[in-house]
């Protein structure tokens, strides 16, 4: 991901001045996977840099920078490194938690020997990953997912070994990933559970209107129903999930909030964690808003906890 502002560096000052508190952005946003090819070749400077023109001017400006970015550069600890190194301050988690939790295979090691149930998965990389499913001791149905991702970027459900082999050819070649997880499907509900300061918050149940909450389903208006608290779930599993996700929060060594899905199983009634999100989603379409208006934090309130939260843990 690249992001920059194309401003003068002498006119930072006037980002702080402007209306509504800052730049303008676009209230819509597409179904569609963004084309970042095309927004690296639309660079002015053409520079390979991940970070653009006057970013960390500008973030050494504030008093705190709000973190709100998804995948790559966003949430796989990259960006707290370096701001940590710049004694820029930041919110959400630390470098630590997010470069684990951005590791789907790491993930399920340490939510294994921290008694945190998850789906056993293997990774497979471009020199392995022809080996046939029942070499790998896997069978269909099967969900392929990059190992290093977010926004359900790139996840497939895979029910044929047609559907099996186009997925990881999609993943290597399409996707560019260089690692992708495989792991048995499980047929169940869906459940987010959000962390705030090592405490989860109430879960909110998420009926995807397709099928699968993917990317478009995630960022648009009405892509899926959520219902929080969840009335189909009783409230003892709620709890056992809500200690889960707490468990899983702290082996990650996560701190000032993120969000851990959960999967509960229609075949036996089981539930497994499937990732830890270290920088969920702060839209109005967003599951950790909505957790946290059940728990009675409006959304400045929200934002105001994450801030002082992040300076309590850190600063």
């Amino acid at each position: 991901m690249f992001f920059g502002l194309p401003c003068d560096s002498d006119k930072l000052e006037e980002v702080f001045d402007r209306p509504d508190g800052g730049l303008e952005i676009s209230k819509g946003i597409s179904t569609s996977v963004p084309d970042l090819d095309a927004l690296r070749k639309s660079r002015p400077d053409q520079s390979p840099s991940e970070i653009g023109p006057n970013v960390i001017e500008l973030c050494q400006m504030a008093d705190i920078t709000f973190m709100a970015l998804h995948g790559s550069i966003g949430e796989n600890g990259k960006l707290q490194a370096t701001f940590d190194n710049l004694g820029i301050k930041y919110t959400g988690p630390n470098s630590l938690g997010c470069t684990l939790s951005m590791n789907k295979l790491v993930t399920k090691q340490i939510f294994k020997t921290s008694g945190v149930p998850t789906p056993r998965g293997t990774s497979l990389t471009s020199k392995t990953k022809d080996t046939p499913l029942d070499e790998l001791g896997y069978y269909l149905p099967l969900v392929v997912k990059p190992c290093s991702n977010g926004s359900s970027i790139g996840v497939y459900i895979c029910h044929t070994e047609e559907e099996y082999y186009d997925a990881i050819h999609k993943s290597f070649d399409v996707d560019n990933t260089d690692e992708v997880v495989i792991e048995p499907f499980i047929k169940g509900r869906e459940f987010a559970c959000g962390i705030l300061a090592g405490k989860a918050l109430p879960l909110v149940e998420i009926v995807p209107k397709d099928g699968l909450f993917d990317y478009a389903n995630k960022y648009q208006a009405g892509g899926a129903s959520e219902i929080c608290p969840p009335v189909s779930l009783d409230e003892e599993t709620q709890e056992l999930i809500q200690r889960a996700g707490e468990r899983a929060f702290e082996a990650l060594r996560m701190d000032v909030y993120s969000r851990a899905d959960f999967i509960v199983s229609d075949a036996d009634g089981e539930f497994y964690c499937l990732e830890m999100n270290a920088l969920p989603g702060m839209t109005a379409a967003s599951l950790l808003p909505k957790a946290a208006k059940a728990a009675g934090y409006e959304y400045s309130e929200l934002c105001e906890a994450i801030i002082q939260e992040s300076i309590k843990a850190r600063y």
